[in-house]
């Protein structure tokens, strides 16, 4: 895939001096000519797209699935085992990566043939601000970028209120079974549901990841017990035969508005919120 067309560059673009840091300490210069992006996160592509870059990008996995037009963007494997041959063939300027998502040593060899490998690692809701200006700033779409930092401003002021109104809740936020797994509260996961007053279990935890055993404290502690949709795809069988094995309330939760930052933080935020409300009326 062909970009159409370079990013934009205004005459005070050109002159800018190069973005902030991204989360491995990296300065990276303002894009010149036409960016070819290679994107190995599913809400960072989505992200790209959003800041009006979907022409540019030129690889992804088979997990980035937003918006529809990324469907027209070669594959190149999945988050853990991408295709690095077909990435080099692919000959991208810029590549995409999350500490969290991606394995070191697929970005270490991909460091070899790409010249610029942005890592990303947000922690918390508040920081795809930050994921907003560092994008805007290398590929000169500071305008859109802004204009998603406002929409997060919002949708975090909601999450806020939400929570703020109502007790907050112990939840026990499993993402796999066979075993039970859960999410550590230094996860982005975990910081996105405590923004609306959901506040996971365990409260601590060696792993980021953790196991969670069939007699775990967790289960009763837990004042409810919240089932994502991703990784582990669980349905709704799922949540009736869990209820009535724990004898407390269990409810299925769209995985993206938990854990997919970028673009779609903010809708993920005010759906977590409206959830929330719901539940407790």
């Amino acid at each position: 895939m062909t970009p159409s067309a370079p990013p934009r560059r205004s005459a005070e673009a050109a002159s800018a001096p190069p973005s902030a840091p991204d989360w491995a300490g990296v300065v990276h210069p303002r894009a010149t000519g036409a960016a070819r992006i290679a994107c190995l996160v599913p809400s960072l592509t989505e992200l790209l797209f959003a800041l009006g870059l979907g022409a540019h990008v030129v690889a992804r996995t088979g997990f980035c699935v937003h918006p529809r037009a990324v469907r027209a963007v070669p594959k190149i494997g999945g988050t853990k085992d991408p295709d690095l041959d077909r990435l080099r063939a692919l000959a991208p300027t810029h590549l995409v990566v999350n500490v969290d998502e991606n394995r070191r040593e697929d970005v270490d060899a991909a460091r070899a043939f790409v010249p610029h490998v942005i890592v990303t690692h947000p922690q918390a809701p508040v920081d795809n601000a930050r994921l907003f200006a560092l994008f805007g700033a290398i590929f000169d779409r500071a305008e859109e970028a802004a204009a998603l930092a406002r929409e997060l401003q919002a949708a975090i002021a909601v999450a806020r209120a939400t929570a703020d109104a109502l007790p907050r809740e112990p939840v026990l936020y499993l993402i796999w079974r066979k075993p039970w797994m859960t999410v550590a509260r230094d996860t982005y996961v975990a910081a996105t549901l405590a923004l609306v007053g959901w506040d996971t279990l365990p409260a601590a935890a060696a792993r980021r990841y953790p196991d969670i055993a069939d007699d775990a404290p967790e289960w009763d502690l837990a004042a409810r017990i919240l089932l994502s949709t991703e990784p582990y795809a669980f349905r709704p069988r799922d949540v009736a035969a869990l209820a009535a094995e724990r004898g407390k309330p269990v409810e299925l939760v769209d995985g993206e508005y938990a854990a997919w930052y970028g673009s779609r933080a903010s809708a993920g935020l005010r759906g977590l919120a409206a959830l929330r409300r719901a539940l407790t009326a």
